[in-house]
């Protein structure tokens, strides 16, 4: 059977040695048994292994000064007593224990059974804390904090076997501290699905029950307040307790509202004024009061510039029942009627002021600042709301006595009240030494000047101390959180994600906290196994040099670890103190022991999003302790901190993903020739992978083409349409098209592609960009064409840095416009620089003075290629770069004049021949004589053809380079054709015998005419 919220039981009875029983005797004898064991269960046995305790303990610690009468006490017994007529006649015993598992309450369903059990299960003083009794139900409740279950052999101590208990935290509904657990044992056959339902109404009741003794508690004191103004002089009118509501906007009544728990949590008799957006001043006057019945208190007051008095003064009357049991889930809480008291019940006592400046600073009684922790609360969500010795502070800052400075029926003597002299405190000018600003601006203690206006005043909040801190608390707690929401996520990075979560919550919810995530989900994956791959990544606090793990060892946590308890659980383990956490000290007994000195508590939270685990953070406390409310905040921090490490997570895994295709996608080496020395880079944006590229491509008559392209956008799709352009551009530049032709096909390219698109919506390729340019080492000159591409920066031999004018041209994909080349002359020794916009183009630099300083960097022509990458992206390219960096740097050298060979001829077949006895003695001298052969049979036919086919003159040139190269053009466009001869065809074999003689040929088109060449390598025979 499986209940909402509860661990599935597993199937088997404790008693016949099957199920539990025997999982249990397995455990006790050394043997795995993490299946068929709940998981609270198990981590309460190994907590009771490590604490030594042994199954056969019978005797239980038994303290005999526990408090009958406490508050849980008073709570409890009436509803224990109608639970004991609810259980007449069976087998039940109904317990409450403290909040350190001391039973102090017992009922039973049959009286007889008191007769029949022995003293730990009757008489009340017991402990049955896990820490003494093992796995029971009171103690399990206090460890997980939780409704618990525990079933015969799920019991670690042999008394227990034959019984089975429900156990559940009972909380203070204002503090949200455990203030106690209650139990029903019952023998095992007594099992009933109705009991987790019976227990939580129980529960119920006895929480509203405290609520209703603290609301006791205001009540008196709303009394003590009303009793106190009743004999007031100065005052000839009252004003209604809703006169703020009325008054003022909504807003304005929770800020004053805001600032009146404030000042009841600091448990100071002071008086603030607080300014409202419109610019109004509110004065807040608080002041101590003590009850008839000794309850302590504080009572604030709202002077109210300008209101309409004479209304009566309205005070909220609560109601003393509680709804009964059975009603308890159906019936809500009724609404709190309002008790109308005479006009004239005001308070005339003024305190201390001074002007609250936003933050609330409060003075003491003597009009001095309040020393830090006198009257204050921790600055952290669920923090003491005492001093430093636990009292409820004065006016002066020291700990209040029994009705010192307050009058026994609530009011105080004004004579004793210290004068404060605060500079401009008052709203009609600096207050003289030993004198009060009164409301209305004038001096005076207690009484009004003759012809002044008195402005309205009436009680705005009352209550205890504590209480007040509570709210404060929970007021801060939504501060924390809405801070989270802002600082927690304002990047992709997971480790960086990691340190804000770290960083909100130091020190306002923690003192220390460490964070561990596996090293996949650092690389952007998920982890198969986080226990095995756990690190830890941040270690953050309000100091350093305690011996936590340093980031970047490995974590390994022990089975008995909250760590551990909560990743398998998926909810944060609450540690209150860690001295007495048995699993925490067995994990590292030295490792722990050092860090005892420094910490006290711990919260150890899951970091779970989409049901991928990310890793775990724990909080630690180094005074006091955490609380339930601190679990819950933590918890939230955490999901909503594991949220963002996911998005960062999934961001990373996808940018290692696009970057390794990008990477890919671009030459993984530079091909071998003589025309430029090259050097490259590649720098991928900080946020995303963009579509940036380059290449280096050889071509025909020791040529060698130079691209840089750039497509608009980042991700997956700009990565892989890169890729589609880089492709198709080699291709069109290996057709020997010239720069402006290769860019019109790429546009051509581009735009097909848009049209293409399944979606019809063009999805980011328009905007492409692109510089093309092909280097000829014989002639020295360099032929560029751009599509919207920055001009390349050309670096002379002498240091001189120029940027050519190209024309522009449009960006790839648009259509319509043609582009031009321009042609450049290269002195040998010479640097052609290639970019894309990435280097030059940022947000917070103007483009000019980056190509003033990509001028500087380049002025020194001695450096090699690689040298000028490195000095280009260490002086212009931005720290944080937005958009991809590609950067080609090439270096020209010029083809020797001594490996050139030319020669022209008119269109006569005789002097074939003597062009070809040259290029042998050309070669010979060379020293290519085992290349001459096939030199001689490519050049006789290609001169042949060109004599036959095309239109002279006709020109013939050797390079002599990495391979020899014959080239013989002509002036007519005609191309031939490789195809096979038949048998039967007398001619047509020409071209086939050059194709084998030679490693490659081709055609290249001229501006007028065209060339066929044939590249030989220098071990031909």
């Amino acid at each position: 059977m499986v209940r909402s919220g509860e661990e599935p039981q597993p199937a088997g009875r404790a008693t016949e040695g099957t199920g539990p029983a025997r999982l249990r005797e397995r455990f006790l004898q050394g043997e795995p048994v993490e299946e068929g064991v709940r998981g609270s269960i198990l981590d309460s046995w190994r907590r009771c292994r490590s604490l030594g305790l042994s199954p056969d303990q019978s005797d239980l610690p038994y303290r005999d000064d526990f408090d009958p009468g406490g508050r849980i006490v008073r709570a409890a017994v009436p509803v224990l007593d109608r639970l004991q007529a609810t259980f007449s006649g069976s087998q039940v015993n109904i317990s409450v224990a403290d909040a350190n598992g001391t039973v102090l309450l017992r009922r039973f369903g049959d009286p007889s059974m008191a007769k029949r059990l022995p003293a730990i299960q009757v008489v009340p003083g017991f402990v049955f804390s896990e820490q003494v009794a093992g796995t029971n139900g009171i103690g399990l409740a206090l460890a997980e904090r939780q409704l618990i279950r525990v079933y015969g052999a799920e019991h670690f101590a042999e008394r227990s076997q034959q019984n089975a208990c429900v156990a559940l935290p009972v909380r203070d509904p204002l503090s949200g501290r455990i203030e106690g657990v209650l139990c029903f044992g019952y023998p095992r056959g007594f099992e009933q699905p109705g009991l987790g339902v019976t227990i939580r109404r129980a529960a119920e009741v006895i929480e509203r029950r405290l609520l209703g003794q603290s609301s006791a508690h205001e009540r008196a004191l709303l009394r003590a307040y009303a009793a106190s103004g009743a004999g007031a002089a100065g005052l000839r009118r009252g004003v209604a307790r809703d006169a703020p509501a009325d008054a003022l906007p909504p807003r304005d009544r929770e800020i004053l509202l805001e600032k009146a728990a404030e000042l009841i949590s600091r448990a100071q008799r002071a008086a603030v004024d607080v300014a409202l957006p419109d610019g109004r001043l509110v004065t807040l006057v608080s002041r101590p009061m003590t009850s008839a019945s000794g309850v302590r208190g504080f009572a604030v007051e709202a002077v109210l510039p300008g209101s309409p008095a004479g209304a009566p003064l309205v005070l909220p009357h609560q109601l003393d029942t509680v709804p009964d049991l059975a009603a308890l889930a159906t019936t809500p809480l009724p609404a709190r009627p309002s008790l109308t008291l005479p006009p004239g019940h005001l308070a005339t006592e003024p305190g201390p002021r001074v002007r609250a400046d936003g933050e609330g600073v409060i003075l003491d009684g003597s009009g001095g600042p309040a020393e830090p922790g006198q009257g204050g609360i921790h600055d952290r969500s669920g923090g003491s709301a005492e001093s430093g010795d636990g009292g409820i502070l004065d006016g002066s800052g020291g700990s209040a006595e029994p009705d010192k400075g307050v009058a026994p029926d609530g009011g105080g003597d004004p004579a004793e009240v210290k004068q404060a002299v605060v500079p401009g405190g008052g709203r009609g000018g600096a207050a003289r030494p030993g004198e009060v600003r009164t409301p209305d601006g004038g001096r005076g203690v207690g009484e009004e000047r003759p012809g002044s206006s008195f402005p309205a005043r009436g009680l705005l909040m009352v209550g205890e101390p504590h209480v007040g801190a509570y709210a404060l608390a929970a007021r801060r707690r939504l501060e924390l959180l809405s801070e989270a929401s802002a600082r927690i996520g304002t990047t992709l990075d997971v480790r960086r994600t990691a340190e804000e979560l770290a960083e909100t919550a130091v020190p306002r919810l923690a003192d220390f906290v460490t964070i561990d995530l596996p090293d996949a989900v650092l690389r952007g994956e998920e982890s198969a196994d986080p226990l095995a791959d756990l690190r830890r990544t941040v270690v953050h606090g309000v100091r350093e040099g305690l011996p936590f793990t340093p980031p970047g060892k490995r974590m390994d946590f022990g089975p008995t670890a909250p760590q551990l308890r909560c990743l398998t659980s998926g909810e944060a383990v609450l540690e209150p103190d860690l001295e007495a956490a048995a699993g925490w000290l067995a994990q590292d007994p030295e490792h722990t022991a050092r860090l005892l000195s420094h910490v006290h508590s711990l919260i150890a939270v899951p970091l779970l999003a989409r049901g991928v685990v990310l890793g775990i953070a724990s909080f630690y406390r180094a005074g006091g302790s955490f609380g339930d409310d601190d679990r819950s905040l933590a918890q939230e921090l955490a999901t909503r901190a594991a949220l963002s490490i996911d998005n960062a997570r999934r961001y990373t895994h996808e940018r290692t993903m696009v970057l390794a295709l990008q990477r890919r996608l671009l030459p993984h080496g530079l091909p071998d020739q003589d025309a430029v020395e090259v050097a490259h880079r590649y720098l991928p944006a900080e946020s995303d992978v963009g579509g940036d590229w380059y290449d280096v491509i050889p071509l025909s008559g020791a040529r060698v083409g130079l691209l840089v392209g750039d497509v608009v956008g980042h991700g997956m799709l700009s990565a892989a349409t890169m890729g589609r352009l880089r492709t198709a551009a080699r291709s069109f530049a290996e057709l020997d098209f010239p720069p402006d032709e290769v860019l019109t096909h790429l546009d051509n390219l581009v735009g097909r592609l848009d049209r293409e698109d399944p979606d019809g919506k063009g999805a980011g390729v328009i905007g492409a960009t692109c510089l093309y340019a092909v280097y000829d080492p014989a002639a020295q000159q360099c032929l560029m064409a751009r599509a919207g591409h920055p001009p390349p920066a050309l670096v002379h031999p002498d240091g001189t840095v120029t940027y050519p004018d190209l024309p522009a041209g449009p960006p790839l994909g648009l259509g319509g416009l043609p582009f031009d080349a321009v042609e450049v002359d290269l002195p040998e020794g010479s640097q052609l620089v290639l970019y894309t916009d990435g280097l030059i183009e940022d947000r917070h630099r103007d483009v000019d003075v980056v190509l003033e300083q990509l001028r500087t960097a380049l002025a020194h022509p001695e450096r090699a290629p690689e040298e000028t990458c490195q000095a280009v992206l260490d002086t212009v390219a931005p720290a944080h770069p937005h958009d991809d960096i590609a950067l080609l740097v090439a270096r020209v050298h010029a083809l020797d004049p001594e490996r050139i060979a030319t020669w022209e001829l008119s269109a006569d077949p005789a002097l074939v021949g003597e062009v070809r006895a040259s290029a042998i003695r050309r070669l010979t001298d060379w020293g290519l004589d085992e290349t001459a052969f096939a030199a001689e049979l490519i050049l006789s036919e290609l001169i042949t053809n060109a004599m036959r086919h095309g239109a002279g003159p006709i020109r013939v040139r050797l390079l002599y380079g990495r391979t020899l190269i014959c080239e013989v053009s002509d002036t007519s466009n005609t191309a031939p054709h490789l195809r096979r001869a038949a048998s039967t065809d007398e001619g047509g074999r020409g071209l086939f015998l050059v194709a084998q003689l030679s490693q490659s040929w081709g055609t290249r088109y001229l501006p007028e005419g065209k060339v066929i060449w044939a590249e030989c390598g220098l071990d031909a025979a």
